[in-house]
């Protein structure tokens, strides 16, 4: 592969088609309040990209359901975030299943523990929603789980990655009682190594569930060591204190260049890998990661695969 510059081109050529490929069908994440600032998302992204919607801890169902029906309306299909934690009981997670089917003709979610430390109710794990058979019973054919290549404290407070592990072979277990189609979202990371390193230890361990790999849309330094901290960002947070340390970078806004050229290369070396899409989170403005995402992908439409 050629040496990619800081912007994702090869020096004198046109982008690498493995870099160009590595975001095709890349996805989105997004928030109601931030949503209702778009007047067109058909304007900023590919028809047909995913877009997922955070429930933040407090965030109504009516608001959920507003987005999610726009948005399909706009011809991109939704992944509203379903956080076990903030549902009272099975009754109200029905209704929320049956209210995502009816009015906004949603079909898939990602499924998480979800931001609160204390459940406010029955649940708290993806896995105890799952058990519920509601997803299956309301027909979605599409269920994303939270992947933790960095760890997580919120499931393993030790710092070991024992029950995330465990977690795993449940959900990866799941993948042969259902008719839905699986797959693995991870947080935004800033480095690629720990990323590769954790996707292929746990296809050696029996996964077979593809990997979308979350990404930080470009942003401030500020802004993204802000939103790291508070996401809990584990090893890759180097890169970004690494950066702060160059001087002729710390003015400069982050891309994430470097880190989609690495997994573009792996996944050239490597086909067989279980990292399979991108997903940004558009930190520094929706409109920013757009732009730089229809800038470096493959003039294709993306497809909104597993």
């Amino acid at each position: 592969m050629a040496l990619l510059n800081f912007a994702g081109k090869s020096r004198g050529h046109a982008p690498e088609p493995e870099f160009a490929d590595m975001l095709a069908g890349w996805s989105i994440e997004i928030m109601p309040r931030t949503a209702a600032k778009i007047d067109d998302f058909r304007a900023l992204l590919p028809i047909g990209t995913r877009v997922y919607i955070a429930h933040l801890d407090g965030t109504p169902i009516e608001d959920m359901v507003t987005t999610a029906r726009r948005l399909n309306a706009q011809g991109f299909p939704v992944m509203p975030h379903i956080p076990a934690r903030s549902i009272p009981d099975r009754s109200t997670l029905a209704e929320w299943l049956a209210r995502y089917r009816s009015e906004a003709n949603v079909r898939q979610a990602l499924l998480l523990g979800g931001g609160r430390v204390t459940p406010i109710g029955d649940f708290h794990s993806s896995m105890q929603l799952i058990e519920t058979g509601l997803f299956d019973h309301h027909g979605f054919t599409h269920l994303h789980f939270a992947g933790h290549p960095e760890g997580s404290r919120d499931v393993d407070p030790d710092g070991s990655t024992a029950l995330a592990d465990q977690a795993l072979r449940w959900k990866q277990d799941f993948a042969s009682r259902t008719d839905a189609k699986l797959a693995l979202t991870t947080q935004f990371t800033f480095d690629a190594q720990p990323v590769i390193d954790w996707a292929e230890r746990i296809q050696e361990a029996g996964v077979t569930m593809p990997i979308h790999i979350g990404i930080a849309g470009p942003a401030k330094l500020q802004t993204l060591i802000k939103y790291a901290i508070s996401c809990g960002i584990g090893p890759s947070m180097k890169v970004l204190h690494k950066r702060a340390m160059d001087i002729s970078k710390l003015l400069l806004p982050y891309e994430p260049t470097d880190l989609v050229a690495a997994l573009a290369d792996h996944k050239a070396r490597k086909p067989e890998s279980l990292i399979s899409r991108l997903h940004i989170f558009p930190l520094g403005g929706i409109q920013v990661a757009a732009d730089w995402m229809n800038k470096h992908r493959s003039v294709e439409t993306p497809i909104a695969l597993p």
